[in-house]
């Protein structure tokens, strides 16, 4: 008889669902605390400069710092013991070598086709050749707030609501339930704008109109970028998508019109292409096989009648 006849059970598992389940109650808690942990660390300075100034930037880089050396001790401390015993700390973190090329370059492409129009738009103007430049990339480090919007707020934001959140609440929720709900903190974590914009002056409507708006599309990001780690289940694929996103920003719809009609139109297919592109190999380009992620996105199993496990990512 062959094994599919022997076929007695098939069901989705990962490695994260073979463990015992932490409290719903616990996951949250931690995420929450977190989140108030890291918000709360942008204004323990007595600071009278506002967010752009070096002084102000550099005493974040360092409260973000030891924000992110504490957010793996909620994780560790809180998961199941089963798990810890199955998985490296350092997997667990989305800090592994397996597969590691491919979640480097294919969400990263898959980003670039998300912004396919912003991208043509831009090569209007030739701004592209400037990243040709190496006096470009020599000046850019020497600015502290290129590398704090393209490295220091990806790598700490990543880092503490991805790779320290995500694997605790996927030990109490399913992965498409834990993509929906992190997010969350990570879209309220940036209201906290609200306060800067009161404190330099701006109406009260104005920052609130421009705070929600934030809220908006830092949860959309977040929904894309929790997805993308638990499907990869690599850390660094958020990280370079959160920075190549910093970097583009939202579309400027505004330039889009002052082009020629005609060009007009071939951007507006390019946008509209870029956007259908994009969902239509979303699920194929972050295939858990891809990366050999085993731990976060179910794998379908059989369980034969002679006890035997067979699972496929």
């Amino acid at each position: 008889m062959n094994e599919t006849n022997n076929t007695d059970k098939m069901f989705e598992i990962s490695v994260i669902e073979t463990v015992p389940r932490v409290s719903k109650i616990i996951t949250i808690s931690c995420c929450l605390a977190m989140s108030i942990l890291y918000v709360s660390s942008l204004y323990i300075w007595n600071n009278k400069h506002n967010r752009d100034h070096p002084a102000t930037v550099k005493r974040r880089f360092l409260s973000v710092s030891v924000v992110m050396l504490v957010a793996p001790v909620f994780l560790y401390s809180f998961s199941s013991t089963e798990l810890m015993e199955k998985v490296q700390f350092n997997e667990l973190l989305g800090l592994r070598w397996h597969g590691l090329l491919m979640a480097i370059l294919i969400p990263y492409l898959l980003t670039m086709l998300l912004f396919l129009g912003p991208l043509c738009v831009e090569l209007q103007s030739e701004s592209q050749k400037m990243f040709f430049d190496f006096e470009f990339w020599k000046s850019s480090f020497k600015n502290i707030l290129w590398i704090r919007n393209h490295v220091m707020a990806p790598l700490s934001e990543e880092f503490v609501f991805r790779a320290c959140m995500m694997p605790l609440i996927l030990q109490s929720f399913s992965p498409l339930a834990s993509v929906f709900i992190t997010p969350l903190f990570f879209g309220v974590a940036h209201v906290h704008h609200i306060i800067e914009r009161l404190t330099m002056g701006m109406d009260f409507t104005a920052a609130l109109i421009i705070s929600i708006s934030q809220l908006a599309y830092t949860t959309l990001f977040g929904f894309y970028s929790a997805y993308l780690f638990a499907r990869t289940g690599h850390f660094i694929a958020p990280f370079l998508v959160h920075a190549f996103c910093n970097h583009m920003g939202l579309p400027d719809l505004q330039e889009l019109w002052q082009q020629q009609l005609w060009k007009r139109i071939l951007l507006i297919c390019c946008y509209i292409g870029g956007f259908i592109g994009w969902v239509l190999l979303l699920n194929m380009a972050t295939l858990p096989s891809v990366y050999n992620n085993k731990i976060f996105w179910p794998r379908q199993c059989e369980i034969f009648t002679n006890n035997t496990l067979s699972c496929t990512v």
